[in-house]
């Protein structure tokens, strides 16, 4: 006797879907420690002066100043590219 082949079924030969890469993102950790409201900056004040504590890499527990677009409270974490810059201080006259 011949052996016959087994009956095609769709779940044997689809390929199984490959799975999403997860996304690598440049950057260090930041959490914002403090928000100074008294001063707002960019062309419609929607840039906020936030100070951050960087919580990965070589520069981990320093305090910076940077500034952030959008609406942001106090303990959120943000992604920083680079912590070697830092905003100056706004004087508001």
């Amino acid at each position: 006797m011949e052996d016959k082949p087994a009956p095609h079924t769709p779940a044997q030969s689809a390929p199984s879907a490959p799975s999403k890469p997860t996304p690598q993102f440049s950057g260090f950790l930041a959490e914002v420690v403090e928000i100074n409201n008294k001063v707002k900056t960019g062309m419609y004040g929607e840039v906020y002066q936030v100070t951050c504590r960087i919580l990965e890499g070589k520069d981990k527990g320093r305090i910076i100043r940077r500034n952030e677009i959008g609406p942001i409270k106090k303990g959120d974490v943000i992604r920083l590219p680079d912590t070697s810059r830092e905003a100056r201080e706004i004087k508001v006259k």
